[in-house]
């Protein structure tokens, strides 16, 4: 497991419409966010968030074609050692990874919480999420489902 959980608005968002935020702290235990973040997810964060800002100033030169929240996120994400950013947006993931830093998602999330034994089945989760505006094709809820065990 890596040592830095960061997480990007959506996942958080995401956790939150769902009412599963807590699946997050079972998963990863602490997670830290940025303050840009911190505003964009707009409501309380619960005690095992904490919010600390990059100190160089990469996320300047990301957001000329990245939101300020996964240009933030990926430039905390590059700081800290042994770190895993949580971020399901295509182009800041691409951005990220061609950086090296390690990658996961929401749906990545689901599929820990399993393997961890904090939730038995994905698809209770996967059915709360189709009922949101998070896209998820049924060719990759097919491959998780496979990757799981569970048809």
């Amino acid at each position: 497991m890596p040592t830095a959980i960061v997480s990007d608005t959506s996942c958080l968002i995401l956790f939150y419409k769902i009412g599963e935020m807590d699946l997050l702290h079972k998963v990863y235990g602490l997670i830290i966010i940025t303050g840009t973040v911190s505003q964009e997810f707009r409501r309380p964060l619960p005690d095992w968030i904490s919010v600390q800002d990059p100190k160089t100033n990469l996320h300047q030169g990301l957001m000329s074609f990245l939101d300020a929240g996964e240009a933030t996120s990926i430039a905390l994400a590059l700081e800290l050692p042994d770190a895993l950013l949580i971020i399901d947006e295509s182009k800041g993931r691409r951005v990220a990874k061609e950086l090296g830093v390690q990658i996961t998602g929401s749906l990545g999330t689901v599929i820990a919480a399993k393997e961890k034994g904090v939730i038995q089945s994905v698809k209770p989760i996967i059915e709360k999420i189709k009922k949101t505006n998070f896209r998820i094709s049924d060719d990759l809820l097919n491959k998780i489902l496979h990757l799981v065990n569970e048809k």
